[in-house]
């Protein structure tokens, strides 16, 4: 298997994120149809194709390093299997739309961490591929994670807090 650069290597992470937020959209979709809410499963719908896209965006862009997809998107299965392992640990049998939500929440702020430290180390590579794909996802990843936030402080607020659970 070939070396990755930090650089090759973010990439990667940033690809299994993406692999990751469609197993997690998925999910949390079955949690929100469980609650009834079509609203919530509209957005993570989208969230879900913004996702994939994001994900062939990225192997495409793997792909323009000489050599090195194969080891990429092998680092990106690894970070794939990492995340469905947290989701799984996470989200358990009594999970709701909340927890879904929540979940969502730390996972959509760990995506917008990884892509901006692509591109900062994106700043001395100079790989004008990989900046146009920074530049196009970033804005993504902050609207997911407001998005999930805003939805997760929504659902917790029609919660009782009083209530047993």
């Amino acid at each position: 298997m070939a070396q990755l650069t930090n650089l090759e290597s973010k990439l990667g992470e940033v690809v299994g994120l993406a692999m990751a937020a469609q197993d997690a959209t998925q999910k949390v979709m079955k949690l929100a149809r469980d609650n009834g809410d079509d609203e919530l499963v509209s957005s993570l719908e989208r969230m879900h194709d913004e996702a994939k896209e994001t994900e062939e965006r990225s192997t495409a862009v793997a792909s323009s390093f000489d050599g090195k997809k194969t080891a990429i998107l092998e680092e990106a299965r690894e970070v794939k299997q990492k995340a469905k392992q947290m989701m799984s640990t996470y989200l358990d049998q009594a999970s709701d739309a909340l927890d879904g939500y929540e979940f969502l929440t730390m996972a959509e702020a760990g995506e917008v961490g990884h892509w901006e430290i692509l591109a900062t180390l994106n700043e001395r590579a100079g790989k004008s591929e990989v900046r146009e794909l920074a530049d196009w996802a970033i804005p993504i990843q902050r609207r997911h994670f407001d998005e999930a936030r805003e939805t997760s402080l929504k659902l917790a607020a029609e919660e009782d807090p009083d209530e047993e659970s």
